[in-house]
């Protein structure tokens, strides 16, 4: 079977990631993650952020509500200018920063216009998507965009992890600063440098934001509340669903390898 595009959901520090490398390896896919794209449109407003008075960023979102374009464009058209970052890339960095500083999703609008743009560049296939959908809406603009482009979603992919595993997982995960690399390290279980730099191209490790407990928590009542439905529409669509665990006995390459072959032989056979 030639596969087009694979879906891999799951709660977020359940351990997609190593699963996901399995899959881009095996059939040669790339993959397409609304987090680091997200995290682009973050740098890009954090540069101008400095810029704008606290008092402006406090009216730009009062009451859990954005205030209308225009009111950003114009609040965010001159520091952007001055950080050097274009003003469409400040306004949407501005919009995602107030949900994930929050730890809440953002809305559907924003992620599927950035999804869209990215599926379309890579003309609809080749693509391991990570991070979306995870709505039942976004899985039904999901939908209408592979038949759009005449491709397929060819399976789910879920990884499954109790909450409390998660969380430890979570808090200790650490994330190389290169875009260019962005290898994904663990305090416990698969640490980085004594001096907090990554072992594959000497970067500085840091912690995402969003990795805090707190944040953690909010997004797995999220997924209980939003991206276990959304799984659910596309399975309700015909899409195949595989489950694999997300903690293994030993956990190696080749343990890791052997649980997602083992999911999806079944399915795509292979």
């Amino acid at each position: 079977m030639q596969v087009q595009n694979i879906v891999v959901a799951g709660k977020s520090g359940a351990g997609k990631q190593p699963r996901i490398d399995v899959l881009l390896q095996l059939y040669g896919l790339a993959q397409l993650s609304t987090g680091n794209i997200f995290r682009e449109y973050l740098g890009a407003y954090g540069k101008v952020r400095e810029g704008v008075p606290a008092r402006v960023l406090e009216a730009l979102w009062r009451d859990g509500r954005l205030a209308p374009d225009a009111d950003l464009q114009i609040a965010l058209s001159a520091p952007a200018r001055a950080a050097g970052v274009g003003l469409p890339a400040a306004v949407l960095g501005f919009k995602a920063a107030q949900y994930v500083d929050r730890g809440k999703f953002v809305p559907d609008p924003i992620t599927n216009e950035l999804l869209a743009a990215a599926f379309r560049a890579a003309g609809g296939k080749g693509l391991v998507l990570d991070g979306y959908p995870r709505t039942p809406e976004q899985s039904d603009f999901l939908i209408g965009l592979a038949k759009e482009c005449g491709t397929r979603l060819d399976l789910v992919l879920v990884v499954d992890n109790e909450d409390e595993a998660i969380v430890r997982r979570t808090v200790g995960r650490r994330i190389c600063s290169s875009k260019a690399c962005g290898k994904v390290f663990h305090l416990e279980h698969k640490p980085p440098r004594a001096d907090g730099t990554c072992t594959a191209c000497g970067a500085e490790v840091i912690q995402r934001s969003d990795d805090t407990e707190e944040k953690i928590r909010t997004r797995l009542q999220e997924f209980r509340d939003k991206a276990q439905p959304a799984i659910e529409r596309l399975v309700a669509a015909g899409i195949p669903r595989a489950e694999v665990p997300g903690n293994l006995p030993v956990f190696t390459d080749e343990a890791v390898r052997e649980s997602v072959l083992a999911a999806i032989r079944p399915v795509l056979g292979g």
